[in-house]
């Protein structure tokens, strides 16, 4: 197995794009996989990286990646220590990320002989899983994409009404990150780039127009991401699988440190269900 940590690509917007790369190096040209973490969320969170190694294990080119305004440096690729770029952050960035991502694999001369360009299949848990939507309806290299316990509509995560206009007055909001304490903030900035974009940030019409294989995997249990949202894209293209998971929650089974050297029951489930798909 080789493992290659911690390029850095060059994006669109100032800042790296962090990102692993797990494969058999055996000359074999494999299945590309690329992986997008959620919010708050970071490449080497939880079983991350044991899932990574699961999955080049069935010869599969798996790629993972902090989006570049996650909150993570390249010294610090886990929790948050730049807030300021966190802050900054919104969903056309991380878009633009994404495409970098795909972009330096097909290209890079040291992985030619270990990828297949014809075959890429998308990842994303949570606003990952929306991310993942979007750009799959936008790229025509993409062929199969994977939403865990994804989103289905990003207006709906934005406060309404007299909240709204708090955070418009203020300029930044807030939000407690339980786990490492910090008040992370968030820009209004997110809701202007959103707005200026809707059309091209509107899962819903990405899911309608893919004609590619889809997989929904979902889990009961999951209080941030509710099982509504999962039949909601099921419903809107019918050729899509849709996979529930019971009493799974929205970490599919993971915590943060994850200290034990196998996937959690959940979190493996996750992996064989998607694996088959992008196998068979």
């Amino acid at each position: 197995m080789k493992t290659i940590k911690n390029t850095t690509i060059s994006g669109k917007h100032n800042k790296p794009i962090v990102t692993d790369f797990v494969f058999k190096e055996n000359n074999q040209k494999k299945p590309i996989v690329i992986f997008c973490h959620g919010y708050k969320g970071y490449k080497d969170w939880g079983s991350w990286n044991i899932m990574a190694n699961e999955f080049a294990n069935k010869n599969l080119f798996f790629v993972k990646f902090n989006f570049s305004h996650n909150g993570g440096t390249v010294k610090n690729t886990i929790d948050f220590p730049d807030l300021e770029a966190f802050a900054n952050n919104n969903y056309s960035i991380e878009m633009d990320d994404l495409e970098s991502v795909i972009n330096f694999v097909i290209n890079d001369n040291k992985f030619q002989n270990e990828i297949d360009k014809t075959n890429i299949t998308l990842i994303g848990h949570s606003r990952g899983g929306g991310i993942v939507f979007l750009k799959a309806s936008q790229n025509s290299k993409i062929t199969k994409v994977v939403s865990w316990n994804g989103i289905s509509d990003i207006e709906a995560r934005f406060p309404k009404g007299e909240a709204l206009e708090e955070w418009r007055t203020s300029g930044v909001g807030y939000i407690q990150n339980t786990r490492t304490k910090q008040q992370m903030p968030n820009k209004f900035q997110v809701y202007e780039n959103f707005i200026a974009n809707k059309e091209k940030l509107h899962i819903q019409t990405a899911v309608k127009k893919l004609k590619i294989p889809q997989l929904i995997i979902q889990g009961t249990d999951d209080t941030v991401v509710l099982p509504i949202e999962a039949k909601n894209m099921h419903k809107w293209n019918s050729k899509s699988e849709l996979f529930f998971i019971e009493n799974m929650n929205h970490a599919l089974g993971n915590t943060q440190p994850w200290l034990k050297q196998k996937l959690p029951v959940d979190m493996n489930n996750v992996v064989t269900k998607t694996i088959n798909f992008i196998l068979n």
